[in-house]
């Protein structure tokens, strides 16, 4: 039995259980309830997640976005890898990845595929998270009817692996610190206007720059591969295209590493994300 402190939407309610403030998410939980009502754990399939400072306000923020459904995906997901990889799971896991989720199926749907330059060293070298996230997108495919191709795969499981507890060293920590807040600090000057720091819009953006740093710095960059969607992304974003690209001279000068193109594409497609709800 759980106690509600806080309604936060039809589908999301802060609620007290055992003692610990918790997240409950469920299709309609939170409808004509209010606080200091009691909801049973049978009452609704609800998904419980320890609460902490600004992720309530997330959660509602993004499932009052994205259909519930992305999130009964992800809790299955999540269910399934903790059985097959018996380990703890970072409780952010359900933010980044049911947002993942929702972005890769409208991507399949505009044929816009990201590709992984990890896709062979993840299948070969986590074959556990793999199999976890080919089942998740074998679910995609057939409930969305698109043709997501195997490398998604292994975006969904640089997700898993990504939420487990973290090996990176200390110095590696620096490195990843100090150009993630270059980035941000220059796509928040070029943008010239004020950035809502815990809005989920600005998360989303801010997990896309650390993947791309981690990429950067293991050597993993997208592969140049076609120049047509970085030709075409100043037609569809002009405004994050030209930031996109001060980001990358930026890099490249800083860091005497060439950027490809298509990591510039995706760094333009979040960053249109970021000022198109900024709107």
């Amino acid at each position: 039995m759980s106690v509600i402190k806080k309604v936060l939407n039809s589908s999301v309610v802060l609620v007290e259980k055992n003692g610990q403030e918790m997240i409950a998410l469920g299709k309609g939980i939170g409808f004509g309830k209010k606080a200091g009502e009691e909801i049973s754990d049978e009452q609704v399939d609800k998904i419980f997640l320890e609460a902490d400072e600004q992720k309530p306000s997330q959660l509602a923020e993004l499932v009052g976005e994205i259909p519930f459904e992305f999130f009964e995906l992800t809790r299955d997901i999540i269910q399934d890898a903790q059985e097959k990889l018996a380990k703890e799971l970072n409780s952010n896991l359900y933010l980044t990845l049911t947002d993942h989720l929702h972005f890769a199926v409208e991507r399949g749907q505009e044929n816009l595929p990201i590709t992984n330059r990890l896709h062979w060293e993840i299948k070969s070298y986590y074959p556990k998270e793999f199999a976890v996230a080919l089942t998740a997108l074998e679910k995609l495919n057939q409930k969305y009817q698109i043709d997501l191709p195997e490398e998604e795969a292994s975006n969904i499981a640089f997700h898993l692996i990504n939420a487990q507890v973290s090996q990176t060293d200390t110095a590696d920590g620096f490195r990843y610190a100090k150009m993630t807040g270059e980035i941000v600090n220059l796509v928040r000057y070029s943008i010239q206007r004020e950035l809502d720091t815990d809005s989920l819009h600005y998360t989303r953006f801010i997990t896309h720059v650390r993947f791309f740093v981690e990429r950067f710095f293991s050597e993993s960059l997208l592969h140049e591969g076609e120049t047509a969607l970085h030709d075409q992304m100043w037609n569809l974003f002009p405004e994050a295209a030209e930031i996109a690209v001060k980001v990358r001279d930026f890099l490249e000068k800083t860091y005497k590493k060439t950027i490809p193109n298509e990591e510039t594409f995706y760094l333009a497609v979040h960053i249109n994300r970021l000022l198109k709800h900024m709107s």
